[in-house]
């Protein structure tokens, strides 16, 4: 459209020859030439058409010209544009190799790092289970530990000068009654004759047994206090063993040295350490409050001590009796067991661990009572 204004503008612009008419002269007076004006008159209007056809066919010509201009111009701006479009398609081809490639290789790692997931789930399950089944028999280990120290503190109480234990201390049998046990007769056949003719005359001994039977409400409250263990004497069931065994077995005749032993038991400060024949008491505190060999400092008895207690980091040393030690030592062992149980190491059934605080508990409900082993 510019190329075709641009030329009418240019063919609008040319000079146009004149077309016009012949001026007549002014006649002069009394001539007679009308006829030669018409002639002229006829001449002028061929010229005149003849002019404006040239005109028509220079219009037609120039516009000719500009359609075929602009057909060019046209044809030249789309192979342009078809040039741009091929280079187009070529770019997105080369990008969709690219994307198709970085999609392969990007489910090439998924798919590795989702193997290599797998195998680390593999190997951490294979040592959890291996870590549980070793976890399990470290358990079974603690717990025939823990039965075969019961049953070794059974005999080592149930041994007394009295009614001692045969197989605790196997020396202190009659040679009558060694023969019984197994490697220790040299002659058989006189062996067995002794053995026939015991048996005979002797009578069996009755077999006692002792029964067992859960009291609900005591029961009730371990089970509370075994949920969230503490040492917090608010609780029902420590409050219950503070005022039946705890207060009680340490109720002695020196009030103000039995609430510092009270206090010491309770901090797991105290230490019992047993005295020497030869050893010469070192006393920092006056003799009548800490005792000697010759005198309980917690009972004020004359009574023989063979150990001595020393309260903290304090370094006096005071003498108990055996009665005495009896009784710190039957606290002692309880607080020490519910200490394991607060701090998770008894794996046992609750009804176990019931009837093991119930043994402690009767250990000292006797000590109070002056029942302690000869041997303290």
């Amino acid at each position: 459209m510019s190329l075709f204004s641009q030329a009418h503008f240019e063919e609008d612009g040319q000079e146009q020859p004149a077309v016009g008419y012949w001026k007549p002269l002014m006649p002069s007076k009394g001539s007679k030439k009308e006829p030669e004006t018409g002639c002229q008159n006829a001449g002028s209007g061929d010229d005149s058409q003849s002019t404006e056809q040239s005109n028509v066919s220079r219009l037609r010509s120039s516009s000719v010209e500009i359609r075929e201009k602009g057909s060019e111009f046209l044809k030249e701006e789309l192979h342009k544009a078809q040039k741009e479009l091929k280079l187009k398609d070529k770019e997105c081809e080369r990008l969709s190799k690219v994307r198709e490639q970085l999609e392969q290789e990007l489910e090439e790692l998924t798919a590795s790092l989702f193997e290599e997931a797998h195998k680390m789930v593999r190997e951490a399950n294979t040592k959890q289970a291996a870590s549980e089944k070793q976890l399990k028999e470290a358990w079974g280990k603690i717990d025939m530990l823990q039965a075969e120290v019961t049953a070794l503190k059974t005999l080592v109480i149930t041994s007394t000068p009295s009614s001692p234990n045969w197989e605790l201390h196997p020396q202190l049998q009659s040679p009558s009654k060694a023969v019984f046990r197994k490697g220790h007769g040299r002659n058989k056949s006189t062996s067995s004759a002794i053995v026939t003719a015991i048996s005979q005359n002797a009578t069996p001994a009755p077999v006692s047994r002792e029964c067992k039977e859960i009291d609900s409400i005591l029961f009730a409250e371990f089970q509370s206090w075994k949920e969230s263990p503490t040492l917090d004497k608010s609780c029902s069931f420590l409050d219950r063993i503070y005022r039946e065994d705890v207060g009680p077995c340490l109720d002695f005749t020196k009030q103000e040295l039995s609430e510092l032993v009270r206090v010491a038991v309770e901090q797991n400060t105290l230490t019992i350490e047993p005295v020497a024949s030869q050893m010469l008491p070192v006393v920092k505190v006056s003799a009548e409050d800490s005792g000697g060999p010759k005198k309980c400092a917690l009972s004020g008895l004359p009574r023989t001590c063979k150990h001595r207690i020393m309260l903290g980091d304090s370094g006096n040393y005071y003498y108990i009796s055996p009665s005495c030690r009896a009784r710190i030592t039957a606290v002692c062992n309880f607080f020490t067991y519910i200490r394991y149980i607060q701090q998770g190491l008894v794996r046992q059934d609750v009804e176990l661990m019931y009837w093991e605080v119930m043994r402690l508990r009767r250990e000292m409900s006797l000590a109070k009572l002056g029942f302690y082993p000869s041997e303290m």
